[in-house]
């Protein structure tokens, strides 16, 4: 039940470790590997920046693109296929169109069927990212889409970019 008024001392540092917790923009440093993006018009809202479904998009493309130029992922004949079952995203800075985008990625870990990739997006030639995210594959059989071992040329891939 949600109760209003004054917090008592464990809900005040329930919320002080809460906010001692959260993320910070990481540098460039933190990623393996970059890839310029571009903005389009329609992605900017009605407060005039991306919104913010366009970023997990750009998540998403910076992985599958980085899959598909290592030959680790071809999307219409692959037999095992990666299905998103988390995703998570903090805001530092504004990005808008038509500003360039640098995504930077990184891989976090590895498991038997799933990987962890963690992104940065970038305005041109900022050091810190205007917002850190992850998301995580599950790597499933395309029919059956029962989790399968991460096959051996994607996890080649995978570990360049831990």
């Amino acid at each position: 039940m949600e109760q209003w008024g004054p917090m008592t001392a464990a809900a005040s540092a329930q919320n002080s470790a809460q906010h001692a917790a959260r993320p910070s923009a990481q540098p460039r440093t933190h990623y393996r590997r970059f890839m310029p993006l571009t903005t389009r018009w329609m992605d900017n809202d009605a407060y005039g920046h991306l919104n913010n479904v366009v970023y997990y998009s750009l998540f998403d493309t910076v992985v599958n693109r980085t899959l598909i130029e290592a030959g680790a992922l071809d999307i219409e004949r692959s037999e095992v296929i990666g299905l998103v079952v988390e995703t998570h995203c903090n805001y530092f800075a504004s990005l808008a169109f038509p500003q360039s985008v640098d995504a930077g990625l990184r891989v976090a870990s590895i498991g038997s069927s799933s990987v962890r990739y963690e992104i940065g997006l970038f305005g041109a030639d900022a050091e810190f990212a205007a917002a850190c995210g992850h998301f995580v594959h599950v790597y499933v059989d395309r029919t059956t889409r029962r989790p399968v071992a991460l096959p051996d040329k994607l996890k080649t891939t995978l570990q360049g970019l831990l």
